[in-house]
């Protein structure tokens, strides 16, 4: 058996103390640098908590939705205004009790007569005509002589008449001793402005016209502005 000295095994021993103090202190130090990614993941909580704001745009664009909500409206607003123009456009016909009628002169060309008749704004106000004004040959006793007029194919347009302005129609037929046709003597021509059911009464003293046979048609044309062409 090898005799060792007390002072060399104490000497080992103090070694290999030393040497496992410094595993555990290598393995505390293990455990530190271990410890480290949890800090850091609890560090990303941070972004979460940025991510969780995130809705505040979602609200802005809720708030957007009644501005385009109020501009779409605009167009409604328009339009109310314009529907009101066009009442009051149509509010503001001439109405029989507000004209005054005439016929004017004849004014004959290529076996044709042509009389211009007359509607004159009479009222205070400012008024519109529009389209054809209606017509009808009348004897002493009221009693129609011959159809009614026929329509000559036109564009109407809206006449606007102050107070004392004139709109007129032409009313055209052949001259009855050329054509042939069969005559009558009117006493009257009764004429009804457009969109009216009363008429006004005009004496008529532009001779015999058509009422039936060969070339009878009597046309108007549409209204125009002034008193004849």
């Amino acid at each position: 058996m090898v005799y060792t000295p007390r002072s060399t095994r104490h000497g080992a021993l103090l070694v290999g103390t030393v040497a496992v103090l410094g595993l555990l202190t290598a393995c505390g130090n293990g455990k530190d640098v271990h410890s480290d990614p949890p800090v850091t993941a609890s560090g990303t909580a941070a972004p979460a908590t940025d991510a969780s704001k995130s809705p505040a745009p979602a609200t802005s664009a809720a708030a957007s939705t009644p501005t385009r909500s109020s501009a779409s409206s605009a167009p409604a607003a328009t339009a109310s205004p314009g529907g009101g123009k066009t009442t009051a456009a149509a509010g503001s016909r001439c109405h029989t009790s507000e004209l005054g009628a005439s016929v004017g002169r004849n004014d004959p060309g290529a076996g044709q007569e042509n009389f211009p008749l007359v509607l004159t704004n009479k009222s205070a106000r400012t008024c519109t005509l529009r389209g054809y004004p209606g017509a009808a040959f009348v004897d002493g006793s009221g009693t129609q002589l011959g159809p009614d007029p026929r329509r000559e194919p036109g564009s109407p347009v809206t006449v606007t008449l102050k107070p004392g302005q004139s709109a007129w129609a032409g009313l055209t037929f052949s001259n009855p001793e050329i054509s042939g046709a069969k005559t009558g003597a009117p006493a009257s021509l009764l004429l009804t402005p457009p969109d009216e059911l009363d008429h006004l009464t005009v004496a008529w003293s532009g001779g015999p016209v058509p009422v039936s046979g060969n070339s009878s048609s009597v046309s108007l044309s549409v209204l125009a502005p002034g008193t004849g062409p």
